[in-house]
């Protein structure tokens, strides 16, 4: 059944509504009734909702504001509008702004029959076109695959505490050839647009893109692929360089020739520079970005290799990051801007490029610390996008400042109270970490040291709000992990094992044997054999 609620100030013409069809007949389950689009707003942001009905006069938000709203934050959900005869083209103006259709009172029960049945169809289809788009992506992505992604972005973008751990989580990935130390990387960022601009087209083709470049980093050797969320129409590609002289290009041509030709759609790549050891992994990540920013706006393809616009070599010593997180930890914001200014404020000699280089190691830094507190709300994320716009755009050195001190404020503040408060913010950050992290050997030692909280107080707090020892959460994340890991057939026992944090394939069955009363092998036949009987 599709999920309705009616939005109108009037009990009369809701009960009216109740009762003008039968609604169950026609497949949907009015699950709700409000007075106002405030009450409204509440239910879509608790509730699970296909269609919204709304009154176009109320008290406190309109209709067609509702519905706007509704566009913009639950786009799946479908508005109908109720609206009186001299409202009627206002209404229908609105179509493009979240409006799916318009009943005018008094309202006639074939029209509404004939109006959901239009919307039903249309959700129907929706959902089935969805449904298909997550098989074919679960047909091109393993789990590994999967997880791979997840870490390679966590590599580029976060602020990691211990290389020989990090070394360790890629081994059981299956990417030692990543862990050498004579290796070198570089990073591709590759956008796509559309000539027509239509962003419609741009999300019909999204899922396409993005099976086209793994297909390509297949068939490619030490070539993978990651996505991240900040960068909309862009999948990042990373590069393990054995040779001096090797090139991307070929790879480059590669993938706007096959985005041309099959997608019809334009691609504008940055190329970074080359880096060694995964330590340096966010300064090619970076530098592919600036080189991608310094591309034209208009929707044809274009290359940028970072190389062509770099004058000089630049960094922040591991030392300045350092201060500039214990800033941020210990709720310094003082300290922070004073080490921001001795980075950014004092600019003599220093290149455009090498200021937008740097002004990014910082954002990427406080954008890891919001992660890791669990504070990235939408306030948070607008300034993190509105801060990294101004880098791009660099209009004015002093403009950049001004926003990473602002955002630097915003989110010393959030730790302030989250470090000074029942510590609920910082357990739930220790429980985000360790949901991530699960296949790390991770000691409570170690986690006190990263959040900067005594051991004993963050044991005791740890099993106070969460309900169980630290140990144990993480076996239970480890063994649900195990569960998924074995749904896919590619994976043997001692891939599972590894993925999950266990180096013994013989250990890690006894303890999912303790944990699930059955063996890993003896999970995955039941699982086979369920499979075979759904299929008749």
């Amino acid at each position: 059944m599709l999920k309705v609620l009616i939005t109108d100030d009037e009990m009369q013409v809701r009960m009216g509504l109740r009762m003008k069809i039968n609604w169950e007949e026609e497949g949907f389950e009015i699950v709700g009734e409000v007075s106002n689009g405030k009450e409204a707003i509440e239910w879509l942001r608790t509730k699970k909702l296909d269609l919204l009905i709304t009154d176009m006069r109320m008290p406190i938000m309109d209709g067609l504001e509702l519905a706007h709203f509704c566009y913009e934050e639950f786009p799946q959900v479908k508005v109908i509008v109720l609206s009186g005869y001299s409202d009627f083209e206002y209404v229908r103006g609105s179509m493009k702004e979240g409006v799916k259709d318009y009943l005018l009172k008094p309202i006639a029960s074939d029209e509404l029959e004939e109006t959901l049945r239009k919307i039903r169809k249309e959700i129907e289809e929706e959902k089935k076109k969805q449904a298909d788009k997550e098989k074919m992506l679960h047909l091109v992505m393993t789990h590994l695959q999967a997880v791979q992604e997840q870490y390679l972005l966590y590599l580029v973008k976060e602020a990691w505490p211990d290389l020989v751990m990090v070394k360790e989580r890629l081994c059981q990935l299956q990417l030692e050839e990543m862990t050498s130390s004579n290796s070198k990387f570089q990073i591709l960022s590759v956008e796509i647009r559309d000539k027509s601009n239509q962003p419609d087209r741009l999300r019909e083709l999204w899922l396409p893109f993005q099976m086209m470049c793994k297909e390509i980093a297949q068939g490619e050797k030490n070539l993978y692929t990651f996505y991240d969320p900040s960068y909309t129409n862009m999948i990042h590609f990373l590069k393990i360089v054995h040779r001096k002289q090797h090139s991307l290009l070929n790879i480059v041509k590669v993938i706007q020739a096959q985005v041309k030709d099959l997608l019809e759609l334009e691609t504008v790549i940055g190329i970074g520079s080359i880096v060694d050891g995964v330590s340096n992994l966010n300064n090619a990540y970076i530098s592919s970005l600036l080189a991608w920013s310094k591309s034209q706006l208009e929707s044809r393809s274009q290359v940028i290799d970072v190389s062509d616009l770099q004058t000089e070599v630049f960094e922040i010593s591991s030392d300045m990051e350092r201060k500039l997180t214990n800033a941020v930890e210990n709720a310094n914001f003082t300290s922070f801007k004073e080490n921001l200014y001795t980075l950014l404020g004092n600019n003599r000699g220093q290149s455009i490029l090498a200021f937008s280089f740097i002004s990014n190691r910082v954002l990427f830094l406080l954008g890891a610390s919001a992660r890791k507190y669990n504070m990235e709300t939408k306030e948070v994320q607008n300034m993190m996008w509105n801060c990294q716009q101004t880098i791009w755009e660099l209009n004015s050195n002093h403009k950049v400042i001004e926003k990473l001190t602002d955002l630097s404020r915003h989110i010393i503040e959030k730790v302030r109270t989250a470090r000074f408060s029942n510590g609920k913010s910082v357990i739930e950050g220790v429980r985000q970490y360790l949901d991530q992290h699960y296949a790390n050997e991770i000691s409570l030692t170690f986690l006190s040291e990263m959040f900067h909280i005594n051991s004993a107080h963050l044991s005791e707090t740890f099993k106070n709000q969460v309900g169980q020892n630290f140990s144990d959460y993480l076996v239970n994340i480890r063994m649900e992990k195990a569960k998924e890991f074995l749904k896919d057939k590619q994976l043997k026992i001692i891939d599972v094992a590894n993925l999950v944090g266990y180096t013994n394939s013989g250990y890690f069955s006894t303890v999912f044997k303790k944990h699930f009363h059955q063996t890993p092998v003896d999970f995955r036949n039941n699982l086979k054999k369920n499979r075979k009987e759904m299929n008749g």
